[in-house]
């Protein structure tokens, strides 16, 4: 289903940039979101999983779908702070690949105790610095990240190596091998 909507509905800009907001991250197809939440939850079962962590926005979808097939809570870490982000903060700066930006990784301790197992689920994976950041706030927190659950990997990119050279179990429902304009196609 995923690998349709992507050949369907995917737009690549570029070698680097796959646009898919008709289905993933501005409109939401729903039922794909709700296909991608259960292979997830069927290829972590096993990990003894305690929370579902991904990072606004584009990730919300996927994995709040991931966190009602597991019946586990959703947290979601913020890329800005707000008046009403106070308290016990964990942060980390992380560098964006898609914007060229830099932002605060932000969430509340309270939401991320210590002792956690923790899977974390992003629409992309790139370069792998969004992950890696989510890795160092679970780190502060004292808990450990189990798992990395990928809606759609850049294979071409090196985010997926330095993830697995750390021991991260790292599934990915589309990888993809190359884009252009004219083409999309899928890696192994």
């Amino acid at each position: 289903m995923l690998k349709d909507a992507i050949l369907e509905r995917g737009k690549a800009l570029n070698q680097d940039v796959l646009l898919v907001d008709s289905f993933l991250n501005h409109q939401v197809d729903v039922p794909l979101m709700k296909a991608i939440g259960e292979e997830f939850a069927k290829h972590f079962a096993d990990k003894g999983l305690t929370r579902i962590v991904t990072i606004e926005s584009s990730g919300i979808a996927p994995a709040a779908f991931t966190a009602l097939a597991m019946g586990l809570p959703l947290v979601i870490m913020k890329k800005q702070t707000s008046k009403i982000m106070n308290g016990n903060l964990l942060q980390t700066t992380v560098c964006s690949f898609t914007k060229g930006t830099q932002y605060e990784l932000t969430v509340k301790h309270e939401f991320l105790p210590a002792g956690e197992k923790i899977l974390l689920i992003d629409d992309f994976l790139a370069s792998g610095e969004a992950a890696f950041g989510v890795l160092n706030l679970v780190q502060q927190a004292g808990s450990e990240v189990c798992g990395v659950g990928i809606v759609i990997e850049k294979a071409f990119q090196s985010g997926h190596k330095r993830l697995v050279d750390m021991g991260m179990d790292v599934y990915s429902l589309a990888r993809i091998a190359s884009v252009s304009p004219d083409s999309i196609e899928f890696a192994d």
